[in-house]
């Protein structure tokens, strides 16, 4: 049981380093030009649609079947307070590592979710543990490009990714050890997560994404979103 968490906890993790790679490429090889401005702003939008898909799909559905209304109120505004105030100092520092921390916000809580969920159903388990892994994709390819810009050399961004893409083996294994048994600290954790992605979105990544007379842009939240829709009804 434990060999199997980890072996598909790591694949789900393992793809935040591979996004960074990617994206270190793809920035060093590919030239300057407007459809390499349209195609990283597209990324941009198709992480969005994929954090969206897993804050819709996931997260909060998850989080409402354990928590009462007013438990789930409190979780989900102090997340959003929080990452507002993170945010905020942040920016002020003019960092850009909006897609950073909402990767993050979406990462832990799941990987603690499918650890938790391992126990008793083992199937489910490695279903979700692809959809976490592909959502990871595209969000640290955008993550890498966002420290870029915030002045992160190449090779001190891909020792973070590396290093971040064992956060889903740690958070797996926290949540088959100390949280099968507690779901409701699990459904407070994701409905907390939720709330700090939304304001994220909204915030930061939906208007990085937008790209001046270019409407295709927008597809990239379109088929982001599918891809998480996709996942759901294969896990359900």
């Amino acid at each position: 049981m434990i060999g199997k968490i980890i072996i598909y906890a790591g694949f789900s993790g393992i793809t935040v380093f591979i996004g960074g790679v990617l994206a270190r490429v793809f920035n060093h090889y590919a030239p300057e030009s407007p459809i390499k401005e349209e195609f990283t702003h597209t990324l941009v939008a198709f992480g969005g649609g994929i954090i969206l898909s897993a804050l819709v799909l996931v997260l909060i559905p998850n989080g409402m079947e354990v928590l009462s209304l007013w438990e789930l109120v409190i979780s989900f505004i102090a997340g959003a307070i929080v990452f507002y105030f993170i945010d905020k100092t942040l920016a002020k520092k003019k960092g850009k590592t909006a897609t950073l921390l909402a990767m993050l916000m979406d990462f832990i809580p799941e990987s603690i979710a499918l650890g938790a969920v391992f126990a008793s159903d083992s199937s489910t388990a490695i279903l979700l543990a692809v959809f976490i892994g592909l959502q990871n994709l595209p969000e640290s390819f955008n993550a890498y490009r966002d420290l870029a810009l915030s002045g992160f050399k190449p090779k001190k961004i891909l020792i973070i990714f590396f290093f971040l893409s064992f956060f889903g083996i740690i958070g797996a294994l926290t949540g088959h050890f100390l949280l099968q048994d507690s779901p409701k600290i699990t459904a407070h954790l994701m409905i907390f997560a939720s709330g700090g992605i939304l304001y994220l979105l909204f915030q930061d990544i939906i208007p990085e994404s937008k790209l001046k007379n270019s409407f295709i842009t927008s597809l990239g939240a379109t088929l982001g979103f599918v891809i998480g829709m996709i996942g759901d009804k294969l896990i359900g």
